[in-house]
């Protein structure tokens, strides 16, 4: 893409930080600057390139959406990423969140069940110099055990409960992010792991798509 092209995109991520997330009341300036240096465009398929940057999400395939803006923003800000952290992301999709928490300074560990979006997401993050984020192909439910625990676990499908497995690899003090409930019905749900048990905190009604895991 040229130059002038480029700046528009630039133009557009700067108004979708002001417009659609600033003024939502997205306040982490970490996470706002993440937002706004991430080319969203560049991880969406080339038909929805013109509505990258529309309060929307969009789909990339396989029955799979790239989350709102928005809603990108208030689960990584309820994440509470900070530099240096080990954050595993179940469900990588388009790529998009990988590489905004990575802006955010964490390291990403990622994982996507469907081959054609792992392909896809690793080649968007090489491209958009995001290639030091850690892909697997697997089930995401079960987790990245042997890379276990992780300061941080970010879901990006719903589940009617977040998996026992997530949990026993989030460690002690850390933050598990997830949309749960029924096909219908979601609230983003902000876990917190204590040494006294897990404080439950809800934030607002989504709509993702399924966490599907594999059969033992």
């Amino acid at each position: 893409m040229g130059i002038r092209t480029e700046r528009g995109f630039e133009r557009r991520r700067t108004d979708m930080v002001s417009r659609q997330l600033r003024r939502r009341g997205i306040a982490d300036e970490a996470v706002l600057r993440a937002m706004g240096l991430v080319p969203r465009h560049a991880f969406v398929p080339a038909s929805q390139v013109s509505a990258a940057y529309e309060d929307c999400a969009l789909p990339i395939g396989h029955g799979a959406t790239i989350s709102q803006p928005y809603v990108v923003a208030l689960m990584t800000e309820a994440l509470r990423p900070e530099p240096g952290l080990r954050v595993l992301e179940v469900g990588t999709g388009s790529g998009y969140q990988a590489a905004v928490l990575a802006a955010c300074g964490v390291t990403v560990f990622s994982i996507e069940r469907i081959a054609a979006l792992h392909d896809r997401a690793a080649r968007a993050l090489d491209g958009a110099w995001f290639a030091d984020v850690r892909l697997r192909l697997g089930d995401g439910g079960r987790g990245w055990p042997e890379e276990s625990p992780f300061d941080r676990i970010m879901v990006t499908a719903a589940a009617p409960a977040v998996p026992e497995a997530l949990m026993e690899q989030l460690a002690e003090g850390g933050i598990l992010v997830a949309p749960v409930g029924d096909e219908w019905l979601q609230i983003i749900r902000v876990s917190t792991k204590t040494g006294h048990g897990t404080q439950v905190a809800e934030l607002e009604g989504v709509r993702f798509v399924p966490l599907i895991e594999e059969p033992e």
